[in-house]
């Protein structure tokens, strides 16, 4: 699973580092760090659960399926 960073529209809010701190890194103001995110596959449901607790919606997620 890869979590996809649109790093312009973190509000810094940090509620998917508090529900995944392992796998979402903040810079020194709060805001989710750029680039997009390989998560470990025993990170994956905090990874699933911090993304999608992001008001902004600044964390896509990209499960690797394809739609037919």
């Amino acid at each position: 699973m890869i979590v996809r960073v649109l790093r312009e529209k973190c509000q810094g809010h940090a509620r998917c580092w508090a529900q995944a701190p392992d796998v979402f890194v903040l810079d020194d103001e709060g805001y989710i760090t750029p680039g997009d995110i390989a998560v470990p596959e025993d990170q994956e449901r905090a990874a699933w659960r911090g993304a999608k607790s992001c008001p902004e919606r600044a964390l896509v997620i990209d499960d690797g399926a394809t739609a037919a």
